[in-house]
């Protein structure tokens, strides 16, 4: 059985789900790109930065609807996320 998620927002933990939901979400309401830091939105998606860079990095690989990369570091790492065309 393949681990690879599904655009229908199957992402194994609810966690990642949620992650992925608010993501969505976000870029619904917005044109362009998202750039987020975990520190930032940790309280909108009830994490810790922590959890929600190791979620990041495994999100990468696994959204097929979203492209999520590291973006720059500055205090914390700024991850861009944005719909694939």
């Amino acid at each position: 059985m393949s681990t690879r998620a599904s655009p229908s927002g199957q992402h194994g933990s609810p966690k990642a789900q949620r992650l992925v939901s608010y993501f969505r979400d976000e870029l619904e309401e917005r044109s362009g790109d998202l750039y987020v830091k975990g520190k930032f939105i940790a309280n909108d998606v009830d994490l810790s930065p922590k959890e929600i860079g190791a979620l990041m990095v495994q999100l990468q690989e696994s959204v097929d609807d979203l492209e999520i990369e590291k973006w720059s570091y500055t205090s914390a790492t700024t991850w861009r996320v944005a719909k694939t065309t």
